[in-house]
């Protein structure tokens, strides 16, 4: 079994994989302050919930874009599993061409996501991650990783309009009946789930127009995509687990059949 971890900057997200076949996906909260064998404790518990057995893994790899966890969540990792586990990032083999002005620094979550892409849908493709922040990676006809948007996640807009206004409320993210709202509530998930839908296929018309011919595919993910790119009036193909789908292609491509296994 693989053991894929993705350290956002809200959910720590993980797949068990045993060869193709994803398991179970887990999510824990994304606390900074918490130690390597705070998360351990937690690894272990998840693992006996799902009946995984942790000296069953054969590796691990992980991708994060919180560094002050890194090395906690990185240690808890090798502590349950056994296994040191890969880090995405300079030096590690990943197959993606990647052409803008710092390739070195690009998100880790952005490096697998791409990967996945590339792997699974028709190029060029741009690929939504709806997240604590939002952002849309380009890849070309080649599966070269051209550069990408970021904004406001959904999230944080909404909890700036709660936090920063008198009289505005916290509600939840979903799609009113109507674009017109007639209360606060109605009105705010209008703007945000209409309106963040209108951004991202805005976004995409100017892309394609800067690239100066149509992308194939438009996939998104993220822990708010799915309710907002149904939104959307392109085909928007939705994709729950795609980075931890890319992290597996990238521990793949590092890890030999020989290396494999030993390991087990």
């Amino acid at each position: 079994m693989i053991l894929t971890v993705d350290v956002g900057n809200s959910n720590i997200t993980m797949g068990v994989y045993k060869e193709d076949e994803l398991l179970f996906v887990a999510r824990l909260a994304t606390e900074r302050a918490r130690t390597g064998d705070q998360y351990a404790v937690e690894l272990k518990a998840i693992f006996a919930l799902y009946d995984v057995v942790p000296r069953d893994f054969e590796g691990a790899i992980i991708s994060s874009v919180v560094p002050e966890l890194t090395a906690a969540v990185r240690s808890a990792v090798q502590m349950v599993t056994g296994h040191a586990p890969l880090l995405i990032g300079p030096g590690l083999k990943t197959g993606l061409n990647i052409r803008t002005d710092t390739p070195g620094i690009l998100g880790a979550d952005l490096v697998v996501g791409a990967v996945a892409a590339i792997h699974s849908y028709e190029l060029p493709c741009l690929v939504m991650d709806l997240g604590t922040a939002t952002k849309i990676s380009v890849l070309d006809e080649n599966g070269t990783y051209l550069g990408c948007t970021i904004s406001a996640g959904v999230g944080i807009s909404l909890d700036a309009l709660a936090t920063r206004t008198s009289q505005l409320p916290h509600i939840s993210i979903e799609a009113p009946d109507h674009v017109i709202g007639t209360n606060s509530p109605d009105c705010m998930q209008s703007g945000t789930v209409f309106g963040t839908a209108a951004m991202l296929d805005g976004l995409c018309d100017r892309i394609e127009e800067e690239l100066g011919r149509p992308v194939k595919t438009v996939v998104a993910t993220g822990g708010l995509a799915k309710d907002i790119v149904s939104n959307c009036k392109r085909n928007v193909l939705y994709s729950e687990n795609l980075l931890l789908e890319g992290l597996k292609l990238v521990y793949e491509k590092n890890m030999s059949k020989k290396d494999r296994a030993a390991k087990r």
